[in-house]
């Protein structure tokens, strides 16, 4: 929907007012952060994240102890993955994406039960006797 010459103009135009206001929101942000002259890294740490560089050994401990944090993230998690074929985009109890519309879902009916009804032998009306 966002295809139209207007708006990739107004994406263009506001890409360009990022870089060009960038150095000013970085001088903005130090100079918020060195409000107080004798600021430590700790109350620096309460207003934003800072980031240590990772080198050698440290970067060893920190990955050792981001895998004991993912082990537990994993523990927590539960499962609420949906499964999802991919050719009919229907979940395991038989419901289209939220972001389908009605009309891509009713092709999709007839186009399955199109097959549905190909593979089926339908059996010769007749006599009984």
């Amino acid at each position: 929907m966002a295809k139209s010459l207007r708006s990739k103009w107004k994406r263009k135009m506001r890409a360009e007012k990022r870089k060009k206001n960038a150095p000013r929101e970085l001088n903005r942000l130090k100079s918020i952060l060195r409000v107080d002259g004798d600021a430590l890294m700790k109350d620096i740490e309460e207003i934003a994240t800072v980031v240590a560089p990772k080198h050698g050994q440290e970067r060893m401990q920190c990955e050792e102890v981001q895998r004991e944090a993912d082990d537990d993230k994993d523990d927590m998690k539960m499962e609420t993955e949906i499964k999802r074929n991919r050719k009919t985009l229907l979940d395991q109890h038989g419901q289209y994406p939220v972001w389908m519309n009605q009309r891509q879902r009713k092709r999709l009916k007839a186009k399955r039960e199109k097959k549905r009804g190909k593979s089926r032998a339908k059996a010769k009306k007749g006599l009984a006797w």
